[in-house]
């Protein structure tokens, strides 16, 4: 893996194995914000109290830890269950200059003990944050009307097809209460035909900097 410097200041990491980028190199704070917290976070924690998220995956924390700094920031109960079968090292954590761009050093130890603590195991972070990590595969949930947003953020499906399958789309839609949001960078063609054939209403946004589109799909 090999760590870079997005076009926002921020940071990445090129996976060597697939050839891809955790992040969209047009800035992966900017992506952040545009997909997983504008599209889906605020929606929600505007309309209900209390708030459960599942994080496909887990990567370099940068959603959980911006959904963290956003919990504070508002005082929004979360609970964050974030899965990673693969997890980048804690070396390379360390590396990561997430806190200091976004103008949060105070809360460097908060992201450190993101990627340091124990998997399976629920850590409170706050009065209003809470976390759990689960070392699995995505072909492995099986969670049941659990989740109000899915952060869907696998490699792209020219990296993973397997990951965006209607079998793991059909998992997405089951982990979701009623009215839950998935959101997700890929606004592929094929990718809004599997979600709405497992029963998702697909919606076309304004994609991040550097893409036209993003996808956000709805159980209804």
């Amino acid at each position: 893996m090999r760590i870079f410097e997005t076009q926002d200041g921020s940071h990445s990491i090129l996976s060597e194995k697939y050839g891809v980028s955790y992040h969209s190199k047009y800035g992966a704070i900017q992506e952040t914000q545009h997909v997983f917290i504008d599209a889906a976070l605020r929606p929600k924690a505007l309309s209900q109290k209390g708030i459960s998220i599942l994080g496909i995956g887990f990567g370099t924390g940068l959603n959980a830890f911006m959904t963290y700094l956003e919990a504070e920031k508002y005082q929004w109960k979360i609970n964050y269950v974030g899965i990673e079968a693969f997890p980048i090292s804690i070396e390379e954590a360390h590396q990561l200059n997430y806190p200091e761009t976004l103008n949060q050093p105070n809360k460097a130890a908060d992201f450190l003990k993101m990627h340091e603590s124990n998997w399976s195991e629920l850590v409170d972070f706050s009065d209003y944050f809470k976390l759990e990590k689960r070392k699995m595969l995505f072909q492995e949930i099986d969670f049941q009307n659990q989740f109000d947003v899915i952060y869907f953020d696998a490699f792209a499906p020219t990296a993973q097809p397997e990951l965006w399958e209607p079998t793991i789309m059909q998992k997405m839609y089951n982990a979701l209460k009623k009215d839950g949001i998935l959101v997700t960078y890929c606004a592929k063609g094929v990718v809004k035909r599997t979600l709405k054939g497992v029963g998702f209403v697909v919606e076309s946004l304004k994609g991040p900097p550097g893409k036209r589109e993003m996808t956000r799909a709805i159980k209804k």
